[in-house]
């Protein structure tokens, strides 16, 4: 009898990356793309396919203050928030105003039920003209998204004006290795999300 294999089939991971930037182009769309490339880049040689679609809230600001005064949804913004409820991931991106994150991004999350995104995660990222906004990311993104029982990356990344030409603050290393660090860490929560049970929240560590 003769025997046959099958190759193994490459496992799609959908991501979704949301971008609050309201210019174009967007140093906060620049920088959620850098995000997806480096997640692609760590699960390229471990048979994982990764497919990342972007939501641009810019084009969804209209609809998202009709959502918020009415209740009900037009159909693509509906459609966006069906994407990140059904992502495998979010990498998660926003210009920082009054030192937090924008209105905007804070409206499209309050549009999503409160455990939709329980054990799902979360990469997040902000930018701004100047480093001392960092702290955004521990004081404003975490503590969202904890309330939303997201798992979220230990490294979060934040891209000043001066990190996209320059060396950036010699004391947390350059950009490009930050978001390298991120994306090891955020493929690492991506497998980890696949092996365990859909009703249990992980708890990891990370070197």
């Amino acid at each position: 009898m003769t025997m046959t294999t099958t190759p193994n089939t490459p496992t799609t991971l959908k991501l979704v990356a949301v971008s609050a930037g309201l210019s174009v182009p967007s140093s906060s769309r620049l920088l959620a793309d850098r995000l997806g490339d480096a997640v692609r880049s760590t699960l390229a040689g471990e048979a994982k396919d990764v497919e990342v679609r972007v939501v641009e809230l810019r084009e969804l600001a209209v609809p998202i203050a009709n959502h918020l005064v009415t209740g009900f949804p037009s159909p693509e913004l509906g459609e966006a928030i069906e994407a990140v409820v059904q992502a495998d991931g979010l990498i998660v991106v926003t210009p920082v105003f009054a030192a937090s994150y924008s209105g905007l991004f804070k409206s499209f999350f309050d549009l999503i039920e409160p455990d939709a995104l329980t054990g799902k995660p979360v990469l997040i990222g902000a930018t701004g003209g100047t480093a001392r906004h960092s702290l955004v990311l521990e004081h404003a993104l975490r503590p969202l998204f904890a309330y939303l029982r997201a798992v979220v990356a230990p490294t979060a990344v934040f891209a000043a004006s001066e990190d996209w030409g320059g060396t950036g603050d010699a004391l947390t290393d350059t950009l490009p290795t930050r978001i390298s660090r991120a994306g090891e860490q955020f493929a690492r929560l991506l497998e980890t999300a696949e092996r365990r049970p859909a009703d249990e929240v992980p708890v990891l560590s990370f070197p």
